[in-house]
């Protein structure tokens, strides 16, 4: 795994910026990759714990049943302890990839993607941690096309939303997954939905900037608190040129809604960052808190 490096800010290597434009600008730039980065890294240090507790799940799965099958001699136990040993070190396998692509540096690469495989991939991550805070997760996917998109990035924009829902919430409650393709608009819908105590209307235009946060610090998982997440969830939505639209009531719960574009066979890039602007949405009689990202 990738060791980050930390931006060392000197008189030397600051740059003069009195008629150095370009050098300013490339600075900034530099300066951004680094946080991208470290907010990538944060992404899987922040699970460290919970993959280090299903690991050690999975490993005495591997060693009772290695025990089991070396007990017994007749073939029928014998093939369910290696079938319970294959499916165990399978699933190892499958985490250690997942976060080893949320780890993984370099240009960010595009393609036809499945956002139903990539809830599911996030779900695996994040299923002990759910379980520990008796968090029920219910899915409402219908048929949809692939999106354009990265997968590792698709799944950091899931770890962050459905961390925020799972901290919300606290303690027995529910979150709602939906995808659902909406051929109007030619655009791939993915909501996240939860119960917790939603946001008032005076903070909400303020979620999605940088290190703002309503949080004392990381609660007992050890996420949270660092003000980056949900900005971070920003970034990449605008990356994918897609459009997020947030409702909230107090009480109630809130839904993240964001919409990416079909993938189109002819398009020969996804990969233009988007411009769009947070706006709120005066709230209606009997209507949530609301802000969007304008078509």
């Amino acid at each position: 795994m990738e060791t980050p490096k930390t931006a060392e800010i000197t008189a030397e290597s600051t740059p003069s910026f009195i008629g150095n434009a370009t050098a300013h600008s490339d600075w900034i730039a530099q300066l951004e990759r680094r946080l991208d980065q470290c907010e990538r890294l944060a992404s899987v240090g922040e699970l460290a714990s919970t993959t280090t507790h299903e690991f050690n799940n999975l490993l005495m799965t591997i060693l009772n049943y290695a025990k089991l099958g070396l007990r017994h001699k007749d073939e029928a136990t014998r093939d369910k302890a290696l079938q319970r040993i294959l499916d165990a070190a399978n699933r190892g396998a499958k985490i250690t990839n997942l976060v080893l692509g949320l780890a993984r540096s370099g240009a960010t690469e595009f393609e036809p993607t499945n956002l139903i495989q990539v809830v599911d991939d996030t779900l695996v991550l994040l299923e002990k941690e759910l379980q520990k805070y008796r968090i029920d997760i219910e899915r409402e996917f219908t048929q949809a096309p692939l999106i354009e998109g990265s997968p590792s990035q698709l799944q950091r924009l899931l770890l962050n939303l459905i961390t925020n829902a799972r901290q919300a919430i606290r303690e027995n409650g529910t979150i709602r997954i939906g995808i659902k393709y909406e051929a109007k608009t030619s655009t791939v819908a993915l909501v996240v939905r939860d119960n917790g105590p939603g946001i008032p209307k005076d903070i909400l235009p303020k979620i999605f900037d940088r290190f703002f946060t309503t949080k004392t610090g990381p609660d007992h998982s050890g996420k949270g608190g660092t003000g980056l997440g949900l900005s971070a969830c920003k970034e990449i939505i605008d990356q994918h040129r897609g459009r997020i639209r947030v409702e909230s009531t107090v009480g109630k719960g809130t839904a993240f809604t964001i919409r990416f574009p079909v993938s189109k066979p002819s398009e020969s890039t996804a990969n233009e960052t988007g411009s769009a602007q947070l706006q709120s949405v005066p709230p209606q009689s009997n209507r949530s808190n609301q802000i969007s990202t304008p078509t």
